[in-house]
């Protein structure tokens, strides 16, 4: 299996098993699928969860929705959601594919940063891709989010649908008639 497969989510804690996830709803906001639902709480002295201010009193990631493309991961400032590699998410019934926390939390005593050591490290030379050219000559300019644009190929084809029948100007009145009067 590839290293930055995107599997099951899972939340992990710190080596004084407090939660790493803060309650911020960052991941929340970034799933373009709104497949996370947060409801936080405020933490106290008597119970204290996560090492911030809040923490995660509810955490469901709705398997059904998501798209598996990692965003949540990404927004994560504290790294506490991750995608593994367990991909066995099979169920004859929808509602076994929401996951709450108590699901996707490390068990106390298990601290670990999953897949984010993958991540860390810049893409393999293997995957870089090139800036698109029409000479398909490669000029070292890697593609990325910032590169759009910057190839000579377009972006976009206008698309210019010609029928010269329906082109025609429907609307030919006689001198007199109909526009003059009104």
């Amino acid at each position: 299996m590839p290293a930055r497969f995107r599997g099951r989510h899972v939340l992990h804690r710190y080596e004084n098993s407090l939660e790493r996830c803060v309650g911020c709803y960052l991941c929340a906001g970034a799933c373009p699928a709104d497949a996370i639902y947060i409801e936080a709480e405020e933490n106290t002295e008597e119970n204290r969860v996560s090492p911030g201010e809040r923490y995660a009193r509810v955490f469901d990631v709705n398997l059904l929705r998501c798209i598996f493309c990692g965003y949540c991961q990404a927004a994560c400032p504290t790294g506490a959601i991750t995608l593994e590699h367990d991909y066995k998410l099979a169920s004859y019934y929808p509602e076994d594919m929401v996951f709450h926390k108590e699901q996707l939390l490390e068990p106390k005593g298990q601290s670990t940063i999953g897949s984010n050591t993958v991540w860390f490290e810049p893409a393999p030379q293997e995957a870089a891709q090139p800036v698109p050219q029409v000479k398909h000559v490669f000029d070292g300019s890697q593609a990325s989010a910032a590169a759009v644009g910057l190839g000579d190929i377009p972006n976009e084809e206008p698309v210019l649908l010609v029928d010269e029948e329906q082109d025609e100007d429907r609307r030919k009145f006689e001198r007199g008639k109909d526009w003059e009067h009104a």
